[in-house]
Order: C-alpha cells, then sequence, then structure tokens
C-alpha cells in the first residue's frame, strides 16, 4: 500500500460518513486504505479536522462549483489539478483525480456536504475552503452567475457571513477591486472603523490558522493576507492615513 493510503486512512475521519461518504463510497475507501466500512466509520468518532478531511472536502465541492454552469471545463479540472499536485504531490493528486472524476458523474448533495464541513471544520478552513472554490469558478476567467448563485449557498451552508463572502469574492474580480469590500466595510466608514476592521481581518485570516494543512494551503492563506494589507494600504494612501 502506499504511503498515501495509509495518510488517507488515518486522517480522512468524519469525512467518509454522512453525506461526504455516500458520495466517495466504499470503493474509495477499499481502493486506498483496504479498510472495511466498519473500520472506517471509526474514524468519524475523531471530531478533529485533518489534512485528509480536507482533501475529501475540496473534492466533493469542487465537483459541484465545476458542475454548476452546466458544462465541466478543462481549465477548471487543470486548475484542481494543479492545486492537488502542488498540495499532494503528482503521484497522489493522480488518484485524487481519479476520485474527482468519478464524483463529477455522481449526483452532489451540495447542502448535505456544506453542512457536514461546517460541524467538523473550523471556521479559518471553510473560509480558505470558499476562497478555494471561488480559484475554481474564476479558472476560466470569470465567474459565471451560476457559480456565483452557488457559491453564495455554499458559503450559507457553511456558516460563513456575507461579509465575508463578499470579501472573499471581491479579490477574483478582473478589475476594480474594492478596497472596502475587501474590509468588509463601507466606504463612509471612519478612519478608526478602518484601522479596526484591519486589525479584526488581520487576526482572523492570519495564515498560522492553517499551518497545519500544509504549505499550499498556507499559500492560499498568504494571498488572503496580502489581499487584506494591500486594501488596507490603498485606502490609507487615498485618506491621509497615518
Amino acid at each position: 500500500m502506499s504511503n498515501y493510503g495509509a495518510w488517507i486512512g488515518g486522517a480522512i475521519g468524519w469525512a467518509f460518513g454522512g453525506p461526504i461518504g455516500g458520495i466517495l463510497g466504499y470503493t474509495f475507501g477499499k481502493m486506498f486504505t483496504g479498510q472495511s466500512p466498519a473500520m472506517e466509520g471509526r474514524g468519524a468518532r475523531n471530531q478533529a479536522t485533518q489534512p485528509g478531511d480536507f482533501a475529501a472536502a475540496l473534492l466533493v465541492l469542487s465537483a459541484a462549483v465545476m458542475k454548476a454552469d452546466g458544462k465541466v471545463l478543462k481549465s477548471e479540472l487543470e486548475y484542481v489539478r494543479s492545486f492537488l499536485k502542488n498540495n499532494f504531490g503528482p503521484a497522489q493528486a493522480e488518484q485524487l483525480t481519479v476520485m474527482l472524476k468519478d464524483i463529477l458523474s455522481r449526483p452532489i448533495d451540495a447542502r448535505g456536504v456544506a453542512e457536514q464541513i461546517r460541524h467538523h471544520m473550523d471556521h479559518s478552513k471553510r473560509l480558505l475552503l470558499l476562497q478555494y472554490l471561488y480559484g475554481i469558478a474564476k479558472a476560466d476567467g470569470q465567474v459565471h452567475s451560476s457559480e456565483i448563485a452557488l457559491l453564495g449557498q455554499i458559503a450559507k451552508w457553511l456558516s460563513i457571513s456575507e461579509k465575508d463572502r463578499k470579501s472573499i469574492e471581491e479579490m477574483f474580480h478582473s478589475n476594480d477591486v474594492n478596497p472596502y469590500a475587501i474590509l468588509e466595510i463601507e466606504p463612509n466608514a471612519s478612519d478608526t472603523d478602518v484601522k479596526k476592521a484591519y486589525r479584526r481581518l488581520v487576526v482572523k485570516f492570519h495564515p498560522d490558522k492553517v499551518q497545519d494543512l500544509g504549505e499550499t494551503h498556507q499559500k492560499q492563506a498568504k494571498e488572503r493576507f496580502v489581499a487584506i494589507q494591500s486594501a488596507y494600504e490603498q485606502i490609507k494612501s487615498e485618506r491621509g492615513m497615518k
């Protein structure tokens, strides 16, 4: 058995239960772990979120977003494949891509999956997951209305606030990024409120909150962190703030 087989068997945890488990199915459990469903079920008692849990969530919700506009594009598949390769290595990424392609052929209970994730994954990782999903939607150069609608629903099911969702979405606008939306405030906010918003988001989105997920996820978190810093610096410059 590959090292990946042992890893996913121990780390997938709660993901093999509930709607995610129904989509991944027994076949994938046998493919990667050689375990019986009963053995996998024991992992569901472990509430700690680990990299394998995040991988399961990535696969299932990736497929949901890829199918949102009624067609699966090569650019979207390559975006996911590249993300998996950078995070898990070439060999493991190919195995995960096989799983993804099978999931794409199945009905997906996006609400059930998102709600399962909400109960087991902390807020910082859910924010990172939503950011990743927006990246898939933007893979072809634009975020389509059907994708925006689904991502809005997923955010609600993940218990991500509308302000947080809009702040993340703003990062994927091609032009005229609104720094106030990034900081989750209105343009008429006082300088004091601007500073408070910046400090709050710096704490909320600090990359250290997802350091257990590996370098690629930390890089993704840093992109969000940099967007917050850039928005703050832009507002400070426009207002002449010190």
